[in-house]
């Protein structure tokens, strides 16, 4: 079989993380791909209740970390597949169908993978990796190389991630008859809009810290002082202490009115990856093109996380973006080029090659 047949198939699978059946299905169809290209069969494991493709050792040296889950919900992006010159379309494909294939044909590569390497694909990431986020400290911990196969940017790998936390606020008021008597109620829309002002000024752009309200809603109808708003934020930094302090500013949140009563919950959902676990490695793949006579990789620091993030966190040495280049990660034009994916395929097999 041939890379592309492959990937059409994979993407053709549709896996939205919410879909634990779907999701069970495009690992067993990874299972069955495997089978096609590697000497040693995959397993399907279980954490927190969500499969995940293993192949490979027991205890690796290099682990190659994917996800197989999507964001797309089932028919959301159609048609599944369609190819307009060296672009080709699908739900998922970018992030991160493309990069899982590319890892898994550069272990044909490596004779003596199977002994030393594991290719993992878990299916839980779009959706914060509670399930596997115990799997990926362990793995990370006790590996030389965590490398992650998140979607590349311009063929460049990723050395900085920002950490994320996400919170949701709910405020409670008390409803009255916004004509009759408005000023028996606490207005819940009124108290919410002045925790939105404060988050803003939480911001902090020397570092790359963002304190993002999102979804929001409140009240019930249009005569009635709303009881109760709830409020969604999205905070991002380059800095664990950044995050820190967003935190601490968050959950020490009050109302204006005295009567009215917030309740904030959330927290740190995935550390910063920070330039320090990814120095080395990433040193090392310049090396490798050079030793290939490719160009120069480059790297880049992005806003979005990935288990490159739990990896770092957990004291592991990382690099990520080793994935398909390509543009539109969770937009309806996502989509890879294909005539990049053979040079990346060499220099992963290179790049693990120097490392075990």
């Amino acid at each position: 079989m041939t890379f592309l047949s492959d990937l059409q198939k994979l993407v053709e699978c549709q896996s939205p993380s919410e879909d634990i059946s779907a999701c069970t299905d495009v690992v067993t169809l990874a299972l069955e791909i495997c089978a096609d290209n590697l000497p040693h069969d995959a397993q399907i494991l279980t954490e927190g209740g969500r499969p995940v493709f293993w192949w490979g050792a027991k205890d690796p040296r290099v682990v190659l970390l994917c996800h197989l889950d999507t964001v797309w919900p089932i028919d959301s992006y159609l048609p599944l597949w369609r190819i307009e010159g060296d672009q080709i379309f699908g739900p998922g494909i970018f992030d991160m169908k493309a990069g899982f294939l590319q890892a898994m044909y550069a272990l044909k590569e490596i004779p003596d993978a199977f002994e030393k390497v594991a290719l993992v694909g878990t299916t839980d990431e779009e959706i914060g990796s509670h399930a596997s986020r115990p799997l990926i400290e362990q793995l990370a911990r006790s590996a030389d190389a965590t490398l992650v196969f998140e979607s590349s940017i311009d063929d460049s790998v990723k050395i900085g991630r920002k950490g994320t936390s996400m919170y949701r606020i709910e405020l409670h008021g008390r409803a009255a008859h916004a004509g009759l008597e408005p000023e028996k109620g606490i207005n819940a829309t009124t108290e919410i809009a002045r925790v939105v002002l404060a988050l803003a000024s939480l911001e902090n752009p020397e570092h790359g810290t963002t304190v993002v309200p999102t979804v929001m809603q409140s009240g019930t109808t249009t005569n009635t002082v709303p009881a109760v708003a709830t409020l969604d934020i999205d905070a991002r930094s380059f800095l664990m202490s950044e995050l820190q302090r967003v935190d601490q500013a968050i959950h020490q949140l009050q109302t204006a009115h005295p009567e009215a009563r917030i309740e904030i919950s959330g927290g740190i959902n995935r550390p910063p990856l920070e330039h320090a676990a990814t120095k080395e490695l990433y040193e090392k793949i310049e090396e490798t093109a050079k030793k290939l006579n490719m160009a120069p990789v480059g790297n880049v620091s992005v806003g979005g996380a990935s288990d490159g993030n739990i990896a770092a966190a957990a004291g592991g040495k990382v690099l990520d973006g080793l994935g398909a280049s390509g543009y539109g990660a969770h937009a309806a034009h996502e989509h890879i080029f294909a005539s990049r994916v053979p040079n990346r395929i060499s220099l992963i097999a290179e790049f693990i090659k120097e490392l075990i």
